[in-house]
């Protein structure tokens, strides 16, 4: 194997062997805590530009399929194992983690100590960092970090958006209700899950106007996950401004922080984020509590829940490691979101009455309207 050395924007440097594509990509690194799933952390959008640690010693071990993708192509900038398996056991593998590695230019750096790069994260903060196969100039690599923009103020909705709508599951029959979901970079198992839920899904761009949404008549509007800076996307948060209080309004992850931010709220960065399989949100509602799948950068400031004019914002869900916001319902304008991801089921079914949830939104919504015509 060839040698790979990673280095992070604060000077410290990590020295192992190549899997995967060689050559260079930058980016900002985080840890993941997941067991498995690095297929779908491979080809989640919302892990545009990040260097993935996973915490998890051995990756590989099951090769890839075609079933267990979340987007049309990968999106991680890069990709860090303790220990990397070129051979691989499953009944459904169509071939090597390696393989896949390559055929998506996918850079990967094995044989390091993740354990300790993980708690210089937890410790420092997520960073940017390079992996290179190539250069191993220290000077070198700093400035090609340096020259890597930050995570704060970036828009990389733009680069994982859809080029054109469409219908997703355009054969249903079975339909209660037609909705229309904003593509910030949308996985494809929450598409599955509004389908297993009764939705016919159409999915637009993420700059779609809003007058082109309302000539579709939808019953309902998604706002999906996505990578970047919320506050960055600045179209998508007027498109949405322009929305709310006329339809129905369910947002997961980013769509939740942008749904905030439209009605007056504001978001802030947080030291290492939320990625992994294992994060415990407690739901005040019912006060139960969920073992949710998180992968989020940005989170919602609670004291700026107090400028939101045109509704009573009510926290409905609180992660239990850092009491963040997890959850939020706006009552007056039949708005709901989450901050974790409900689709991915961890616990394996503890979430997954958020989408039915929205068949509820819309019921109120349309009674209301019955009520006063």
């Amino acid at each position: 194997m060839k040698d790979a050395i990673l280095m992070l924007e604060n000077g410290y440097v990590f020295k192992g062997k190549n899997f995967g594509a060689q050559g260079e990509t930058t980016g900002e690194v985080v840890f993941n805590t997941c067991m498995m799933g690095y297929q779908e952390i491979l080809t989640d959008p919302s892990y545009c530009e990040q260097i993935v640690n996973m915490t998890y010693t051995q990756i590989g071990n099951y090769g890839f399929n075609d079933e267990d993708i979340e987007s049309g192509k990968t999106h991680v900038a890069g990709f860090i194992s303790r220990e990397f398996f070129s051979y691989y056991s499953n009944w459904r593998a169509k071939g090597s983690l390696e393989s896949f590695m390559k055929n998506n230019n996918i850079i990967g750096i094995q044989g390091i100590d993740t354990r300790k790069l993980t708690r210089d994260i937890r410790a420092e903060g997520a960073v940017k960092a390079v992996i290179s196969t190539e250069n191993f100039s220290i000077k070198y690599l700093k400035e090609k970090i340096k020259s890597h923009p930050d995570m704060i103020g970036r828009d990389l909705v733009k680069n994982v958006t859809c080029k054109k709508s469409y219908v997703y599951n355009e054969n249903k029959k079975d339909s209660k209700y037609n909705i229309v979901a904003y593509d910030y970079g949308i996985k494809l198992n929450i598409l599955r899950c509004l389908d297993e839920a009764g939705f016919k899904v159409t999915v637009v761009c993420a700059d779609t106007p809003a007058i082109e949404i309302m000539k579709l008549e939808p019953d309902g509007i998604f706002l999906s996950n996505g990578p970047g800076d919320p506050a960055a996307v600045g179209y998508a948060i007027k498109i949405i401004e322009e929305i709310v209080g006329t339809l129905p309004i369910f947002g997961i992850c980013l769509g939740h922080q942008l749904l905030a931010i439209a009605l007056g709220a504001s978001t802030y960065k947080l030291k290492f984020g939320h990625h992994g399989g294992n994060h415990p949100v407690k739901n005040l509602l019912t006060q139960k509590v969920e073992i949710t799948s998180q992968n989020h950068g940005f989170a919602v400031i609670p004291e700026s829940l107090k400028n939101i004019k045109n509704s009573t914002p009510e926290i409905t869900h609180i992660n239990l490691n850092d009491n963040t916001i997890e959850g939020i319902q706006y009552p007056e304008i039949y708005a709901y979101s989450v901050q974790h991801h409900p689709e991915v089921s961890p616990g394996p079914l503890d979430s997954k009455y958020i989408f039915e949830n929205f068949h509820d939104y819309i019921d109120k919504f349309k009674n209301r309207k019955r009520q006063v015509s």
